[in-house]
């Protein structure tokens, strides 16, 4: 219950509600691709006007502090700015491989086992590309490992 409330409001924080199937529709049909689509737009929108401000922001607070330590806090505050851009540039290429996947109509699907990912799943990480089975069998071998 706890995971589908979380999910609503996941879907709704890009202003788009969750979807609701219907009993014996075909999984990721052209509706299911289509609402997957406008929740990976509004997501990639919203990262690219992050990037915008983050430009903006970096250009109008530029200066040539006098001081070492004001100059070294801009210094360490734009470091932080720049590592969280590049960290959602990842994340607009996952986005956009999601968005190729549902032109291909291979969206939905698990990249390892082929099985479906899954509407809650996906609603809840839209850039998933593994069911849930495989994703923890591949963070326990991840946990083995390191």
């Amino acid at each position: 219950m706890a995971q589908k409330k979380a999910t609503a409001q996941g879907a709704k924080s890009f202003g788009i509600e969750p979807y609701e199937s219907v009993k014996g529709e075909e999984y990721m049909n052209e509706e299911q691709e289509a609402h997957f689509r406008s929740i990976l737009e509004a997501w990639k929108s919203n990262l690219m006007q992050e990037v915008d401000r983050t430009v903006h922001h970096m250009q109008d607070e530029a200066a040539n502090f006098p001081d070492p330590n004001d100059r070294a806090t801009q210094e360490s505050e734009f470091s932080l700015e720049l590592r969280t851009r590049d960290r959602e540039r990842k994340l607009i290429k996952k986005i956009d491989e999601a968005l190729d996947k549902i032109d291909n109509h291979e969206y939905g699907f698990c990249d390892s086992c082929g099985v479906e990912i899954g509407i809650r799943r996906l609603e809840a990480r839209p850039t998933a590309t593994q069911c849930i089975d495989c994703k923890t069998l591949d963070e326990i071998r991840e946990k083995q490992m390191g």
